[in-house]
């Protein structure tokens, strides 16, 4: 399973590619606002650290709209995918930009299998359901996770599932249960992953004998 990290901010970017376990990264409106910095500057930025896929949002009310956002996004960098909402508009757009224009589509705010089988079905490069919300109002994403799982298998589709907005250990354990292709994860995430206390005690009593063994 693939680990894109969700965020828009540069050094911790930086930090967790430097480990060598990050694939891609995933930004969005919230998270490029954050950085107080021009939109085209952080995902060019980004897009230098990280040779992997990086998603950015295209905004448009319409389909014309949203696939003159897209080829606009695209030229930034060649390893930009364009993030699309799960819309009837949206889902003409991503025809279009991967049939027509050959430029990778990520279809987000995905909450239900009938639209993971949509964005699927109209060609889209990842599909991203987005986890925590769903979660937040008493519906089990684990569920969601491995009917899209399901549906890939079933129809041979070549999307790339992405589950969005994982915020805890539990939620990635069903995804890898699951065979989910990717996980985003926001940095606090991906360095909770490397801890467990029995690690820790573990490591420190080692280092306790260390030190009582002649040398």
């Amino acid at each position: 399973m693939k680990i894109f990290l969700d965020t828009g901010d540069i050094e911790a970017i930086k930090k967790a590619y430097d480990t060598g376990l990050i694939d891609g990264v995933t930004t969005n409106p919230t998270h490029i606002a954050k950085t107080a910095r021009k939109f085209r500057d952080v995902v060019k930025e980004i897009c230098s650290i990280v040779p992997g896929p990086v998603s950015a949002e295209a905004v448009g009310e319409d389909t014309d709209e949203l696939i003159a956002a897209a080829e606009d996004i695209a030229a930034i960098a060649s390893n930009v995918v364009i993030k699309i909402p799960m819309t009837p508009q949206g889902l003409k757009a991503v025809s279009v930009l991967e049939q027509q224009k050959s430029i990778k589509t990520n279809v987000t705010m995905i909450f239900s299998s009938t639209q993971v089988f949509l964005a699927m079905k109209a060609g889209a490069s990842f599909v991203s359901i987005v986890l925590s919300r769903l979660d937040a109002v008493a519906n089990e994403s684990y569920i969601l996770v491995e009917d899209a799982a399901l549906i890939k298998a079933n129809y041979g589709f070549a999307s790339e599932i992405i589950a969005g907005s994982v915020k805890t250990q539990n939620q990635v354990l069903s995804c890898l249960r699951a065979g989910i292709d990717i996980v985003t994860v926001n940095p606090g995430l991906f360095w909770q992953l490397y801890k467990h206390p029995l690690t820790d005690s573990g490591l420190a009593q080692f280092a306790r004998d260390w030190d009582s063994v002649p040398k």
